[in-house]
């Protein structure tokens, strides 16, 4: 039985009722007001540049940008990538933002992934090691990743340095990051590179799926064929950012989260144009602008900029389609991300989640559309169709369909036209991205050459007159931590004693390319910036220019390429050189990055009367081996080959240091990177002397090294620098797991100290006949056998330790030959004052 209401209970209704909408609308309004989050993951290449640049540009109250993540599996490699980013976010004066990188954590073999793991490698290949393979990767040059690392040498020379770098596990990971950024709040997710990072997030953390807004995602092609321009012979249809790691893609597509993808549909519609490019010159009033236009190279779409600004006009404008957005037509699809290929349930061999085993991997389904065959490379015999540039392959494919394998996606489909009649650009977000990229607000504050008010560059070259110079010596490296160290000790002996007349860097060792950079500012510190520095091949003898062979034993995390790529978080305090890597430039050839063979004829044409050239390898015997085979006379002016590396099978049972192939026991790093480049050299008529991971082990002691250099009361710079790297591989090696090998780079220096020490070390040396096991299996390769048949070296068997620990202290302390400028410190005190005794200064400095 209803009950009459009380008087007056109706108008306190009505006035609850009014309070409750005020209330409601206030936080409504409050809630529209509150900028949107987004989270950014990025393989820092040229588009992402531009990218990320246009998302800084945008007005904080409006777009909060929380993190940034680094996808390291693509088109750049991490330890240079993350570098870049935190120049640029500094240059923005955006030291705020998290960055994420990388991380050691894996997947076990049953499937449980863990919650730290690095994204280096795909999916499909991630087991319980950063080591590992390129299935896909090997799509991408490996002088494109160079030329990405780098930004085609622009980098260095236009971006500020913070203080913000890469630090061995200190640097926040990747997964880090972005949980950290999505525990905090619904979030919008951009992906500008390929889908790992957010793959494995959704997996180890599911829980964080109901913080994600809405995946927008660069990448993909539906009704177009596909980009990768290397790999069309094996697969045409596919686009890189899917490609490089398809059974992510198709984890983020079917977690039920909103996804908008930005495809090659749209992106081929809003290319590079000459109208364009001459727009973009005459507007460039700001830093950012002008880093942009920089950075544009030709044959150049709008990819990761264009999706970058269809996702904030949709999450300004709401994600409901074309009518909203101000620069994409958009439509719904049905699709899907293949991630194997027909026939499904046939075990060939080339698919981990089902090969081998009896359960498939994270519980997918025996003859599903995950169990057929998956691309093994771009040459994949099974991809390709004979008589015809076209695979068969769709790994990465977006793949419109209809039945229970497709998810509804908002697709762009096209640029939209340009609503300014007036406007020399035909599209709308070319207009909006110039005109954005040059608005005085949230622009950036300096670079490199406005940070400073005397900012100069200038080339430290030594007096040579009257100065007898000694043996010509050729160091061949490949950037390892040790190889800095012999670096540094061999610019300190003597000139009349030891000439170093270049330096040569192997591509395919312990640091990618783009660690020439290093180099040049450690000759530019030491004043040696007349020394010439060869850039060798990335790829091992005979191998393929696009792969890896051999080089996939190298950790791509913690002690591998992150570290040796950032001489584990010490290159930025070194002092910047004017010489750095420059890509090919067909307006200014001379100014292009020296090839190893250009430097090697360069030094030959140098050479006096009866002047003969010692070589120190330390690294693979790639350049060596490809100098002899291109100079078929160059035995008749090398003296002598000094090779670091190798394990010689005689009778002992010694281990190698291949650690992350336990199949291969005995071979040594330098032979196994590249055992054919190492067959060719040590089985020549070159006078070799080998020093050997055996006596390499017998001096490479920490407490040796270090105790030394402690002795000395004064140090240098380079001492200090040395001490501060030695002292943090130790750490390193004694705090994580991951650096348990720190010691084969420390025994690495002997090479340089025997070869100008010689017999002041009391050396034992033998004479072996060796031959090297090239080509054959991935357990033999690079092991060196001893044969009575074989060609005889000499062979550094055992020295006296304490005479090699104090010399190679003695000669990093010594003053003499000392740093011109000790530091990156240094330099920036010397560009915050007047310079007017400069050159005073620098003379007296060489002295």
């Amino acid at each position: 039985m209803a009950t009459a209401p009380r008087k007056g209970s109706s108008r306190s209704a009505q006035l609850l009722a009014a309070v409750a909408v005020l209330f409601l609308t206030a936080s409504a309004a409050g809630a529209a007001a509150a900028p949107r989050r987004l989270l950014v993951d990025t393989d820092m290449d040229t588009d992402d540049l531009l990218a990320l640049l246009y998302i800084l540009k945008q007005n904080r109250s409006e777009f909060d940008l929380k993190a940034i993540t680094i996808s390291a599996n693509a088109w750049t490699d991490a330890g240079h990538a993350v570098n870049h980013l935190y120049d640029i976010l500094y240059m923005m004066g955006r030291d705020d933002i998290p960055v994420g990188v990388g991380g050691d954590g894996a997947i076990s073999d049953a499937g449980d992934v863990q919650r730290n793991v690095g994204g280096y490698l795909p999916l499909i290949d991630q087991s319980m090691s950063t080591a590992g393979g390129c299935r896909y990767r090997q799509a991408i040059p490996l002088s494109g990743r160079l030329d990405v690392d780098t930004n085609f040498g622009v980098r260095k020379g236009f971006l500020p340095q913070g203080s913000r770098g890469y630090r061995p596990l200190r640097q926040p990971t990747a997964q880090r990051v972005m949980a950290e950024a999505l525990s905090a709040g619904p979030t919008s997710v951009l992906l500008l590179g390929t889908h790992t990072n957010l793959a494995l997030l959704l997996m180890s953390r599911p829980h964080l799926r109901r913080n994600v807004e809405r995946v927008y995602v660069s990448g993909g092609g539906v009704r177009v064929a596909g980009n990768l321009f290397t790999a069309t012979a094996a697969n045409p249809v596919a686009e890189f950012n899917v490609f490089g790691d398809p059974f992510a893609a198709y984890q983020v597509l079917h977690s039920g989260v909103p996804v908008t993808m930005i495809p090659l549909d749209a992106t081929n519609t809003i290319p590079v144009t000459e109208a364009f490019y001459s727009e973009f010159l005459r507007r460039q009033s700001t830093y950012e602008a002008q880093y942009c236009f920089l950075s544009l190279d030709g044959g150049f779409y709008m990819w990761d900029q264009f999706a970058a600004g269809v996702a904030l006009s949709s999450m300004r404008h709401g994600e409901t389609g074309s009518s909203n957005n101000e620069f994409a037509e958009l439509e719904y699809m049905n699709i899907t991300v293949v991630t194997s290929n027909k026939p499904y349930g046939v075990r060939d061999g080339s698919n981990p989640f089902f090969d081998g085993r009896t359960t498939p991997k994270f519980g997918l389904q025996e003859g599903g559309v995950h169990s057929g065959h998956v691309e093994t490379g771009i040459r994949d015999p099974f991809c390709l169709v004979p008589r015809s540039n076209r695979g068969r392959c769709q790994d990465g494919y977006t793949k419109e369909l209809s039945g229970p394998e497709a998810v509804q996606v908002l697709v762009a489909t096209s640029a939209k036209p340009n609503t300014n009649k007036n406007s020399p650009l035909d599209k709308e977000f070319s207009e909006r991205f110039l005109e954005v990229l040059n608005l005085p607000e949230n622009t950036g504050r300096f670079n490199i050459s406005t940070q400073f008010p005397y900012y100069r560059e200038v080339l430290y070259k030594p007096d040579f007159m009257n100065v007898t110079r000694g043996k010509p010596i050729i160091f061949d490296m490949d950037m390892s931590p040790g190889d800095f160290v012999s670096l540094i000790y061999l610019l300190k002996e003597p000139r009349h004693e030891i000439d170093l007349k270049a330096v040569l860097i192997n591509g395919n060792g312990w640091a990618d390319s783009a660690s020439i950079d290093i180099v040049y500012d450690v000759l530019h510190m030491m004043g040696r910036d007349d020394i010439p520095v060869g850039l060798g091949n990335t790829t091992a003898l005979g191998s393929p220019t696009l792969g890896c062979n051999n080089s996939y034993a190298i950790p791509l995390g913690s002690g591998g390429f992150v570290d040796s790529d950032t001489l584990y978080g010490l290159a930025r305090s070194l002092p910047r050189s004017p010489r750095r890597f420059t890509s090919e430039n067909l307006y200014h050839p001379e100014r292009r990055q020296p090839h190893v063979f250009d430097v090697w004829q360069s030094v030959r044409k140098q050479l006096g009367p009866g002047q003969k050239i010692t070589v120190l390898t330390s690294g693979p015997l790639t350049n060596l081996a490809n100098i002899s085979l291109s100079d078929m006379d160059a035995s008749s002016v090398i003296e002598r080959v000094y090779v670091v590396g190798g394990l010689l099978r005689d009778g002992s049972d010694e281990k190698g240091n291949v650690f992350t192939v336990p199949s291969n026991r005995y071979a040594e790093f330098n032979m196994f990177l590249d055992p054919l480049a190492a067959k060719t050299v040590l089985e020549s008529s070159l006078n070799i002397t080998l020093i050997p991971l055996t006596v390499q082990r017998k001096i490479a002691s920490f407490e040796g090294v270090l105790g030394a250099l402690k002795q000395h009361t004064q140090h240098t710079p380079e001492s200090k620098l040395v001490h501060r790297l030695l002292l943090l591989l130790q750490q390193l090696q004694r705090k994580q797991k991951f650096y348990h090998h720190m010691d084969i780079f420390l025994g690495e220096v002997l090479g340089a100290v025997y070869m100008v020490q010689g017999s002041d070390l009391e050396p034992s040396v033998k004479v072996k006949p060796i031959c090297i096991v090239a080509n054959t299996t991935e357990s033999t390769n690079g092991q060196i056998l001893v044969k009575k048949s074989a060609k005889p070296v000499n062979v550094l068997f055992s020295l006296n330790t304490s005479a090699y620990h104090n010399h190679l202290a003695n000669s990093l302390a010594n003053d003499k030959q000392s740093a011109v400028v000790g530091s990156f410190e240094e330099q920036k005190a010397i560009w915050s004052r007047p310079q007017k005794h400069l050159g005073a200064d620098i003379a007296k400095d060489r002295k």
